[in-house]
């Protein structure tokens, strides 16, 4: 199965994007976890170093698809 992560900070355009890309998402095929980084701030590091440069965006097979634009992740840390 292959493993996903949504990451997100909680804003409409990523809660948005995170009903929309997870429900299109075959579940049989697609594990995908949803990582708040406005609550999980000690994850952004991780997601820094998966090539997310703003959320939301979805990590797959090691690559980031940045869905629409709701906030940089410096704006995240800040």
């Amino acid at each position: 199965m292959t493993q996903a992560i949504f990451y997100h900070a909680g804003c409409p355009v990523c809660v948005e994007a995170e009903q929309v890309v997870v429900d299109y998402l075959d579940k049989s095929k697609v594990n995908t976890e949803i990582v708040h980084l406005g609550t999980a701030q000690n994850r952004i590091e991780e997601a820094e170093k998966a090539g997310v440069k703003s959320v939301p965006a979805l990590v797959l097979n090691g690559i980031a698809y940045h869905i629409n634009f709701g906030a940089s992740l410096e704006d995240v840390k800040g």
